[in-house]
């Protein structure tokens, strides 16, 4: 009794003493946590055309979806967002003229499709709240079915079984920290829950007898941290559950059953710094890709269990690769020479049609369908280039610059011809510079067909996006680096970018406007640079950025909470780590221009985030702006919103970098 007080007064004088920034200044999430009058108040304003007009025109530049071919190989399924609104269509046939199944206001997307090729299982979203229901419509059209969608839960589909009558999925929906997952007959109409207890659980994977076509084993996983897995076992016919990797390691783990019984596939960076694909078989682990310095960033392996096929990501470009499931020989895969990614997507249950996307800096990605019983390739979607020339767009390319304590941050850069500073093009100044920081914070910045980099280089700017030590594909020393309070040794990459531009950017002695943006991790990468590191960047957009992190742990959405403590720190053992990394600590140093983008529904990062710090800089009447999508979640799905969301960010910076 006397340990437990003392330690609770401790905790009171911690909070009495923090600074009145950092103490939790609103609770909840969602549209629900704030007031009318506060979403009114900050609700986007129009933009005048000459600003939108040019970002218009770039986001009608998109490639459909990868998507998913029916077994017979005749019809493809697919999303694109040519709506406005993410929904799902279908091509009778190899570049047939496209056919929208779903519509609405919704996101609508394709979580599977029966083995008979007679049903799509739909996943349908409102308003960016990331609590999709789950829904069935048939592949011919007509009106979607309800199998479950409830406020407030995230209801997943997990497996669709051979007899195309039963399927599996998870829900939160009878704790919202944890996850269950429930056996449904499409024909009854009934669920069962087959597994219960905390945590986040799915199905990894199931093993099916290929000559009866039973179901013998399921493979579960529960998440442990943002990356750590365990897995476990389920036996049907003994009902018997059993540990099989994981536990209590606290490590990276991914896996799926190989091709024989008792033998298993798993990826991970357990014996090496990059993650590498093995053969699990009696405990022990035998690899079974070539040991690079490269990290296998994903890998699957079809029902028929006769081909894997992996990605290689080659420091940021994806390298698709194929050996043959029983001796992992190496497998002939279509040649794409000049694609900067190549990607694989889902392959029939019958094992012969595999879709695959390729990418290239100067084209949208291209879906194809790879036929393994004729090796023919089809290309069955072509891109959308309106009005655009994209033979024109940037390049990137790779440099780096170096940190204060002697790394080296890899950063692809998109320039213009323009703004390439040579003897055949002598620039009188340099270039404004926007150095984009990716979400994650386990993200990666990569190279290929980037957009939204083109709008800004369109605009006269040069357009930098940085891989910060806590990046994917790098290997793990790389990613944890940045794990807890670890955080504050490697935090300074955000200004040691900045400092590194400034010195050897300039041209004609004149130092180039620097601006910072960036969305979700990048988000707080921006505020942090505007705040802990001000005058380092001229100008700041943070898009659903975090403020305060013991405020945004304590409030983000609880299937969330333990995966994002694992990698921040605890709200109670770490505190005063998460204070010292938090942008509303520094509040009172910032200076420069700051614009601050959220959408009200953010399950992620709560809409009282942009609030409270938006409030600290109009006390302190630094000039800001916040803007508060009423109808969006965690970023702009809807492509009005993401024309004003890009173009108040494009007219900020042009005010504050170009002026």
């Amino acid at each position: 009794m006397k340990k437990s007080f003392l330690v609770s007064c401790i905790l009171l004088l911690n909070v009495l003493s923090t600074p009145v920034s950092v103490q939790a200044q609103y609770s909840g999430l969602g549209k629900d946590s704030l007031d009318p009058a506060t979403i009114k108040r900050y609700a986007p304003t129009a933009l005048p055309a000459n600003v939108t007009r040019p970002i218009e025109a770039i986001l009608d530049v998109r490639s459909p979806g990868l998507g998913m071919v029916t077994p017979d190989g005749k019809r493809m399924f697919f999303t694109w967002s040519i709506t406005g609104t993410v929904q799902v269509w279908r091509l009778d046939g190899a570049q047939r003229f496209p056919i929208q199944v779903t519509g609405g206001q919704d996101a609508t997307t394709i979580a599977g499709m029966t083995p008979d090729g007679k049903y799509l299982l739909l996943s349908r979203d409102r308003q960016g709240e990331e609590n999709p229901g789950l829904y069935l419509q048939s592949t011919n059209g007509g009106a979607l079915e309800l199998i479950q969608h409830q406020a407030g839960v995230r209801t997943l589909l997990q497996y669709v079984g051979n007899d195309s009558r039963t399927i599996y999925f998870s829900a939160n929906d009878i704790k919202p920290d944890s996850s269950v997952i429930y056996r449904y007959d499409l024909q009854t109409k009934k669920k069962v829950q087959i597994s219960g207890g905390e945590g986040i659980w799915w199905i990894a994977d199931v093993y099916v007898n290929l000559q009866t076509g039973d179901r013998e084993k399921f493979l579960f996983a529960k998440a442990t941290g943002s990356q750590s897995r365990e897995y476990y076992e389920y036996d049907v016919k003994t009902r018997q559950t059993t540990p099989l990797i994981g536990q209590n390691e606290q490590q990276e783990y991914s896996v799926q059953y190989g091709a024989n019984k008792g033998e298993y596939l798993v990826l991970t960076p357990k014996f090496g710094e990059f993650r590498r694909l093995y053969r699990y078989q009696n405990q022990q682990f035998t690899p079974i890709t070539p040991e690079i310095k490269a990290d296998i960033a994903s890998f699957n392996i079809d029902d028929q269990r006769q081909r894997i096929l992996y990605s290689i990501n080659d420091g940021g470009y994806n390298r698709l690769q194929a050996i043959a499931a029983t001796t992992f020989e190496a497998i002939a895969l279509p040649q794409f020479p000049n694609a900067d990614h190549v990607y694989a997507g889902q392959t029939t249950r019958n094992g012969r049609f595999t879709t695959l996307g390729v990418e290239t800096a100067k084209s949208p990605r291209l879906s194809y369908i790879y036929d393994w019983q004729t090796e023919q390739l089809t290309q069955w979607l072509l891109p959308s280039t309106p009005e655009i020339d994209t033979s024109k767009f940037a390049v990137a390319k790779l440099e780096s610059y170096p940190t204060r304590d002697g790394k080296t941050i890899p950063i692809f850069v998109y320039r213009s011809p323009q703004c390439e500073n040579s003897p055949q093009n002598p620039l009188p100044k340099p270039c404004p510079v926007i150095v984009h920081f990716h979400g994650g914070p386990e993200g990666q910045s990569i190279p290929g067909f980037n957009r939204y980099a083109q709008i800004f280089v369109n605009a006269g700017f040069v357009f930098v996006e940085p891989n910060v030590r806590g990046s994917e594909g790098y290997g793990k020393a790389w990613l944890n680096a940045d794990n807890g309070s670890d955080r504050l040794k490697v935090i300074t990459d955000i200004e040691d970018a900045s400092i590194y531009l400034r010195k050897n950017w300039q041209v004609n002695g004149i130092i180039p406007k620097i601006g910072i943006l960036g969305g979700s991790y990048g988000g707080y990468a921006a505020l942090m640079g505007m705040s802990k590191f001000a005058g380092s960047y001229d100008a700041g957009v943070s898009i659903v950025g975090i403020s305060n992190l013991i405020t945004f742990l304590n409030n983000t959405a609880p299937y969330r909470r333990i995966l994002r403590i694992s990698k921040y720190g605890d709200p109670v053992k770490d505190r005063q780590a998460l204070i010292d990394l938090s942008p509303v600590t520094y509040s009172d140093r910032i200076k420069s221009p700051l614009l601050i983008i959220q959408g009200a529904n953010d399950p992620r990062v709560p809409v009282g985030e942009a609030v409270q710090i938006q409030k600290i800089l109009e006390q302190k009447k630094i000039p800001s702006q916040l803007v508060i999508f009423p109808d969006e979640g965690h970023g702009s799905s809807k492509r009005s919103n993401q024309v004003l969301e890009i173009g108040h960010t494009l007219d900020f910076f042009k005010k504050h970098l170009q002026n």
